[in-house]
């Protein structure tokens, strides 16, 4: 009898769900007259200058293999970069600093290289659909630990420490924060480093949307006291310099992980592309005004759609970061899903239900601002017709 297809998979595997970010996207590909705040894009064409360096690269044949670990070039780059606007953290581009495909893959060779299986393997939720994800794919065991709308969806050192268990070994920070756009403030973050060093935890510092801060931006955790050596920090250009296609990341931390991900990295990836990490030079060593004005457009649209989802009643934090609100529909009496399928069809406005980022996003939805005012503009007026029809 022939096995079904099913069957062949991984167990592991088969009992993580499809993203739930995609599932909408897909929904939106195809259609006509949608308004997406639903992918989370800049909507920005990469600055120029960059895209010159891009096309410069290619000219000169640039078009081969880099080292496993990147461009001594790049890696230069991005420790420059690091320790200039994020808290004066040192690393040495020779032995501390991997190129990767992406912070998602860098994310992905931390978690491979640290975890045991059985790890536990804590993180804030609602979080970016990713981790609970790669740490089951690593035999890990995901941890939430929910952070509450009260609190501005920042993570309580308090509830931390209630899922701190003996094997306990990892504690995920990515603030600002995909969905919600929280931040931690100071004390917070202080905090968290005191636990995490009592602990023995090793932190992954997802900072790929910190340059995407509008009050005061803090140090990255990497930078307080004793922090350093139990720190990955991951950082890349998608974000701040409009540069999601390149797909370009770096890691930075201690020599034994970055030596432990740059294996996984050699037999899985080999080397990140050359022509982006060429271009990603530029934008880290020359994209501030750029992704300074970006920054502003962005922090425009946040008081657009928070007043506005406001004004028509769906009640809405004004975020600290990232370029994403997580408004509360649960007035409606509908679930997450149903909300956003129901806005989808009868006003074709795609957002991503709030279970796509966990069991605690329950009652509310992910908007991306990074879209035109007047994109937001459209959707807000469809989205007020929808909440009076309910």
């Amino acid at each position: 009898m022939e096995k079904s297809s099913l069957n062949r998979v991984a167990k592991h595997i088969n009992g993580i769900p499809k993203s739930g970010i995609r599932e909408f996207f897909e929904l939106v590909i195809g259609s006509k007259d949608i308004v997406s705040l639903g992918v989370g894009e800049p909507d920005f064409v990469t600055p120029k200058h960059i895209r010159n360096c891009a096309e410069a690269a290619i000219h000169r044949g640039q078009t081969s293999y880099t080292s496993n670990r990147g461009l001594i070039s790049f890696r230069e780059a991005a420790c420059r970069y690091a320790e200039k606007y994020f808290g004066g953290i040192k690393y040495d581009p020779q032995t501390e600093c991997l190129a990767t495909v992406g912070v998602s893959e860098g994310f992905d060779l931390a978690i491979r290289a640290l975890v045991n299986p059985g790890d536990e393997v804590i993180y804030s939720e609602p979080s970016y659909v990713s981790y609970p994800a790669e740490i089951i794919m690593a035999f890990g065991v995901p941890v939430p630990v929910e952070s509450k709308e009260e609190n501005n969806f920042s993570l309580n050192p308090d509830d931390l420490r209630k899922k701190i268990t003996k094997r306990s070994k990892i504690l995920i920070l990515n603030f600002p924060c995909n969905p919600t756009g929280a931040t931690l403030t100071a004390s917070q973050m202080q905090e968290i480093a005191e636990i995490a060093t009592e602990h023995d935890l090793i932190v992954l510092a997802d900072e790929i949307y910190s340059e995407l801060t509008y009050e005061k931006r803090l140090p990255s955790i990497a930078s307080l006291d004793g922090m350093k050596e139990r720190t990955v920090f991951l950082h890349g250009t998608s974000k701040a310099f409009a540069m999601t296609g390149f797909r370009l990341g770096y890691a930075c931390g201690p020599r034994d992980i970055i030596d432990g991900m740059t294996k996984i990295h050699q037999y899985s990836m080999l080397c990140a592309p050359i022509i982006a990490q060429e271009a990603a030079i530029e934008a880290l060593d020359h994209g501030q005004d750029a992704m300074m004005e970006m920054r502003e457009a962005y922090r425009r649209r946040r008081d657009l759609i928070v007043d506005g989802l406001n004004h028509i009643g769906i009640p809405c934090r004004c975020p600290n970061g990232a370029f994403y609100v997580f408004p509360r529909i649960k007035e409606t009496g509908m679930t997450s899903v149903d909300f956003a399928k129901k806005l989808l069809k009868e006003q074709k406005v795609a957002t991503v239900p709030g279970t796509a980022f966990g069991s605690s996003g329950e009652g509310y939805i992910r908007c991306c601002y990074a879209v035109s005012e007047k994109k937001i503009a459209i959707a807000l007026e469809k989205m007020e017709k929808f909440i009076k029809s309910c």
